[in-house]
């Protein structure tokens, strides 16, 4: 289920645990909290019907509560280094009952979304886990709750399909600790999350926020307590490919620590994408056989790499590009970037979709910045270069899809360049 704002489980024995601890207020009120989710901001404030009523709410952290009138919602979420609104929004609330406000998303594209706290607390032994989907990049999730040491191939998922902006609804499990993993719907091998323990309290009722990272593709994860405290859950991986990108058709295979990103492939080759730990690895890489003395990259939890090997077979090089796959932030849009891996060059090229220059210059061993371009079935791409009278490469009728994210490269040598268009989400 997609939706603006949360509120389930509102119910005559939920205001009556909320009476019982102390949240009723006056008449008209009703409690209200911050919850910064938003990777993007190191501390947010929250004020309503212009009164600060929370102030330097740190990542992963909630504030206090405080008593709102429920004719008077009007809130905004700023920055508290500057002051400046990041997001706003007008919630419905019921007197007398809880909340937490989630404020989510990158800086640039906050969002918020209210969860309401007043959802029935199970049996003694049992506990209730409400997973949200809050990372807008991220697409469907799937969810799976298992013992520390149990794979994920006989594994049944709790929640399945969880799309961005949803949630999984309340699940009753057996009170514990247990090892959870969020995995691309339908692919248990494509895991976002790993969380080796997390502690699901007897009686207890809790929420696990899973937000976006610099990637798009992996998650973060914070567990809320009903009315409660937050425990962080961030992501301890990145994902990373290689690309063979060396003259001469050369051979080149490449290790990152314990992960091989590339078997024995000839020049040019395009890895996967591959989940390794996060920090620096040794990077070990060989050209037509023997090794090369390349820098170890050091890899940012939640992001995605592309590890370029390019150049002279006699004399390669390593750039380490930074690949931000996350969707459009406009519906109808695609998003384009171009690669230029020619072995050798020195010359810029140019991304053009339509006739419009997306990308200009972009030189050898470099990246373009990703660009918008709008949705379309019949779009022509061409990459050219100034000292070519036709484009080096050329694609017509080409389908760019709605939230589509793509990677153009331009690899081989000078006199033979070779373009690939890669859909990246």
């Amino acid at each position: 289920m997609r939706l603006k704002t949360w509120a389930w489980g509102l119910s005559m024995a939920g205001v009556a645990l909320l009476s019982a601890c102390g949240g009723g207020g006056d008449d008209d009120k009703a409690q209200m909290r911050l919850l910064n989710a938003s990777v993007g901001y190191a501390s947010l404030d929250m004020t309503v019907d212009d009164t600060t009523v929370s102030s330097g709410v740190a990542y992963a952290s909630v504030g206090d509560y405080a008593n709102i009138s429920t004719s008077d919602t009007g809130t905004e979420i700023q920055n508290s280094s500057v002051g400046s609104t990041v997001a706003s929004t007008t919630p419905s609330l019921t007197a007398g009952t809880k909340y937490t406000l989630i404020a989510y998303g990158a800086a640039g594209s906050a969002k918020t979304a209210l969860l309401q706290e007043d959802q029935e607390a199970p049996d003694a032994g049992k506990s209730k886990l409400l997973v949200l989907n809050l990372a807008p990049d991220a697409g469907a999730l799937d969810v799976y709750i298992t013992a520390a040491d149990e794979t994920l191939d006989a594994a049944t998922a709790v929640s399945t399909g969880i799309a961005a902006g949803g949630g999984s609804g309340y699940n009753t499990l057996n009170a514990g600790t247990y090892r959870i993993r969020l995995t691309g719907t339908a692919d248990k091998s494509d895991v976002r999350l790993d969380i080796p323990a997390v502690t699901l309290t007897s009686a207890g009722v809790s929420t696990l926020v899973l937000t976006g990272t610099s990637g798009g593709v992996l998650v973060n994860g914070m567990q809320m307590i009903q009315q409660g405290a937050v425990t962080n859950f961030p992501n301890t991986t990145a994902r990373a490919r290689l690309v063979a990108a060396v003259g001469s058709s050369a051979v080149v295979a490449g290790t990152l620590g314990d992960t091989e990103l590339m078997g024995n492939s000839t020049s040019p080759t395009i890895g996967a994408y591959k989940t390794l730990t996060a920090g620096t690895s040794t990077l070990t890489v060989y050209v037509n056989g023997s090794p090369v003395t390349l820098s170890s990259p050091t890899l940012a939890a939640g992001g995605d790499y592309t590890l370029m090997v390019w150049g002279s077979a006699s004399g390669p090089a390593l750039k380490v590009l930074s690949d931000d796959n996350r969707l459009p932030t406009s519906t109808g849009y695609a998003k384009i970037r171009l690669v230029n891996g020619v072995a050798s060059g020195s010359t810029g090229l140019t991304l053009n979709v339509d006739y419009s220059a997306l990308a200009s210059n972009v030189t050898p061993g470099n990246s373009s910045s990703p660009t918008s371009t709008a949705a379309s079935t019949t779009a022509l791409l061409t990459v050219t270069s100034p000292t070519a009278t036709t484009p080096v490469y050329s694609l017509s009728d080409l389908t760019l899809l709605s939230s589509g994210v793509y990677t153009v490269f331009v690899l081989g040598d000078t006199t033979n360049m070779i373009g690939s268009l890669r859909r990246e989400r």
